[in-house]
């Protein structure tokens, strides 16, 4: 099984290195940065599995960069490590999309717990995929959008799905044509507009969020 990689965004070097040569021991491959601008591109570069978040960066607030992510829809899990130890900062560590919230001066061994849990946790959960308030369970084979179930076709399920896998990749009509239908019979270009058409119906009936462009 491939090691789990873990992103560290950290301001202080020492502690950046603590954290990288435990995980390290632990198992993990580790990706440390003192730059929360490179972000993005990290997780966009690395299948990164666990992110560990300081609060305090420089010109960025970290519960305001992972609110950015998620609205982004990278949905890797985050532990907050932090020296801001008041109840209300950890709560606005968890309103921003963070799974656990450890504060500083910390235990290595209870970091190094929690990490285990989250991650054990997150592969538990690898059959659910999260995108904005999209939900699609892979068992039942299911989407829901804001918990609530959404009805759609086989044909349209494997549209949405494919649109999900390759968020933010421009998809041309006939690759759609190739990747869905497949053999089917009816390969026409009208055929793509109309079942987007009734997908777009389905899962923003109100014509709000835009999913789909």
């Amino acid at each position: 099984m491939a090691k789990a990689i873990v992103l560290i965004v950290e301001d202080e070097e020492d502690i950046l290195d603590l954290v990288e040569y435990n995980l390290s021991k632990e198992g993990y491959e580790t990706i440390g940065t003192l730059n929360a601008k490179n972000v993005d591109d990290l997780l966009d570069q690395e299948n990164v599995d666990l992110i560990i978040m300081d609060r305090n960066l420089p010109n960025c607030e970290g519960a305001a960069l992972v609110k950015s992510l998620r609205k982004k829809g990278f949905i890797q899990p985050v532990i907050f490590l932090s020296a801001k130890d008041k109840e209300e900062d950890k709560l606005a560590g968890f309103d921003a999309g963070g799974d656990d919230y450890i504060t500083k001066p910390f235990s290595v061994k209870e970091l190094v717990a929690r990490v285990n849990a989250v991650v054990k946790r997150s592969n538990e959960e690898a059959d659910i995929i999260r995108i904005k308030d999209i939900v699609y369970k892979e068992k039942s084979k299911e989407f829901y959008i804001e918990e609530r179930l959404v009805e759609l076709t086989q044909l349209e399920r494997m549209l949405l799905l494919e649109f999900i896998k390759n968020q933010g990749v421009l998809l041309s009509r006939d690759y759609l044509l190739n990747t869905i239908w497949k053999d089917g019979f009816d390969k026409k270009e009208k055929t793509v507009n109309v079942a987007i058409k009734r997908l777009k119906e389905k899962i923003d009936p109100k014509r709000e969020k835009n999913y789909i462009k």
